[in-house]
């Protein structure tokens, strides 16, 4: 309850107006029967006036409690909303304040699930606490206290069921509460099998996999649906239960009225209203029941959100809205880098030191370090021992904005969001105009396809921008790197999807623009960066090399090896 608080004290009158409200409704539900027991004496003793007159005081009571009762509801629910609303809206701005380690410890399924199903477990029970919370204690002890004053000898029968009662919630509340947390990974599940199933399904088509993944979701549906299951049991299980003592007590209780009613006449009456009683005690009871059995499935859900909402992020940066751009040099100096989880090291002592202006090429096997080294540039990780620095600077004194004014990275997997290409180009210059959005799309070469389209530069995006190509798709990320004209640009492999002429006019365009930019460029192929003023050669996470394309031909054999291979298959192919 500690997480809601802050957001309870925003809708203070929202919660005042719905806690009012509930006890007008407690108040109008308990007098009723006690109104009834006077209506009923009276009907006894053919006593109209006093009928009409409490009829009168029943009827008004029921609107009251219709009123209370309408009141609670719509302020309850607009508590519950505005509490959902304004976690989900901080639970959003946390996971946007992670490192990219931070995001990859969760998952990215998992958080979905704490920003979705999570919270709409959250405010269901904020919802039904405002309408039962405080509802329930006052109807059961004050139902309690009344059906003792009506009828004091069947004060016995009360205890008895309500022992009963409490026993078998004890009981089913204990079994249940676990499958309630084993409820929530299940949900996980599902959603990762589908997620991946959806973000894959053209590998699933290609190689006739549907059987295989139809197989694999039902598997994780069906152990979904087997906790759910066992929960509702348990449910089908307390419902005959409670009612079975319900009903019971109050047939021990007529019998005892029926063979004490010469001795208590005036019992005739009370009777009604006693039965009344002992059904509020039961409906407390029962609702508090499930109160607890969905609280204790919500405090899962809260403790889940609470975990994304406690967890500082591993990296920080230093305060200060300075954007300005630092100049366009970088330096590693022995740097060693492990991916958290990892037993050994992806970078190893790795230095060297890359000009303004200049172009970096790094090559290297699979697995060779290439996009961690570019990753660290960008400062997606942190290095656990060295220094990175940008125009002099360690990037971890850089303030957040200065450094992504002055690195952009453009991926090998090209994100673009739904939207419109403009909107996506505004994410990095938010100011951009026309202008500046012919230029970068011109040095990306991507102006060929986009002057095309009917929008232009208002074309949609679709969802994972599945109406463009592999190649469209890289030219337009890369038009997004280069739109703010960086300081420093990286390419990761991000051109693999070009043919070999729009990749030469994508280079030739950057050398002839982008003359002050820094350029680092990680490629599988040497042609991509056989004019780098310098290329560094990885192995296992090591710089085994570092010199211009003709350098590294003369003296590194991993180099030499690439080369040969490389050139091997082109001459095959021709």
């Amino acid at each position: 309850m500690k997480v809601l608080m802050p957001y309870f004290k925003r809708y203070r009158v929202d919660v005042s107006v719905a806690l009012l409200s509930v006890i007008v409704l407690v108040f109008a539900t308990l007098w009723q029967p006690r109104l009834l027991q006077v209506v009923m004496t009276a009907i006894i003793k053919d006593d109209q006036q006093t009928v009409m007159r409490e009829g009168l005081l029943l009827l008004g009571l029921a609107v009251l409690g219709i009123a209370g009762g309408v009141i609670n509801t719509i302020y309850s629910a607009r508590v519950a909303l505005g509490v959902a609303t304004d976690l989900r809206s901080d639970l959003y701005a946390k996971i946007q304040s992670f490192a990219y380690a931070d995001v990859e410890t969760f998952s990215a399924s998992n958080l979905v699930v704490r920003m979705t199903n999570d919270i709409n477990q959250v405010q269901q029970i904020v919802m039904a606490g405002f309408q039962q919370i405080t509802r329930i204690p006052l109807l059961f002890i004050g139902a309690l206290v009344l059906a003792i004053v009506t009828m004091p000898e069947q004060w016995w029968v009360i205890v008895v069921m309500m022992a009963i009662i409490l026993f078998a919630s004890w009981i089913a509340v204990g079994r249940m509460t676990k499958y309630f947390g084993q409820t929530q990974q299940d949900i996980e599940n599902v959603n990762t099998v589908t997620r991946e199933n959806l973000m894959g399904i053209r590998v699933v088509k290609s190689f006739v996999q549907e059987t295989n993944e139809i197989k694999k979701f039902s598997h994780a549906s069906d152990e979904l649906t087997a906790v759910t299951a066992k929960i509702g049991y348990w449910f089908s299980i307390l419902m005959p239960i409670f009612f079975l003592t319900a009903n019971l007590a109050v047939g021990v209780a007529v019998y005892l009225v029926g063979q004490n009613i010469t001795v208590h006449p005036s019992y005739l009456a009370a009777i009604t209203s006693f039965i009344s009683y002992l059904m509020q005690i039961l409906y407390a009871v029962i609702n508090g029941g499930f109160l607890m059995t969905f609280a204790s499935r919500a405090v899962i859900s809260l403790g889940r959100i609470n975990e994304v909402l406690a967890t500082q992020p591993s990296m920080s940066y230093v305060e200060g809205d300075d954007a300005t751009p630092l100049v366009g040099d970088i330096s590693f100096e022995h740097v060693t880098f492990t991916y958290p989880g990892d037993d050994q090291p992806t970078l190893t002592d790795v230095s060297f030191h890359i000009a303004a202006g200049a172009m970096l090429g790094i090559v290297g096997a699979t697995g060779s370090g290439k996009t961690t080294l570019a990753q660290l540039i960008a400062r997606l990780y942190d290095p656990d021992s060295g220094r990175i620095t940008i125009g002099g600077v360690d990037v971890r004194q850089i303030p957040e904005k200065a450094l992504r004014a002055t690195v952009a990275y453009v991926l090998q997997r090209s994100t673009l969001f739904s939207g419109t290409i403009a909107a996506n180009l505004k994410q990095v210059r938010p100011d951009a105009e026309l202008s500046h959005m012919r230029w970068a799309a011109n040095v990306a070469q991507a102006s060929e396809f986009i002057e095309r389209l009917p929008e232009r530069y208002e074309a949609p995006v679709e969802e994972r921008s599945q109406n463009f190509s592999g190649g469209q798709k890289q030219r337009l990320a890369i038009t997004r790197g280069i739109i703010a004209n960086p300081e420093v640009l990286i390419l990761d492999d991000a051109t693999s999807a070009l043919d070999a002429k729009s990749e030469k006019l994508v280079q030739e365009a950057m050398d002839r623009d982008l003359t002050a930019t820094t350029t680092v460029v990680i490629a599988e192929k040497i042609a991509s960066i056989i004019r780098a003023d310098q290329v560094l050669v990885l192995d296992h996470g090591r710089v085994s090399g570092i010199g211009t394309h003709q350098d590294l031909l003369q003296t590194n054999s991993i180099y030499q090896k690439i080369y040969q291979t490389q050139k091997a298959r082109e001459e095959a192919a021709k």
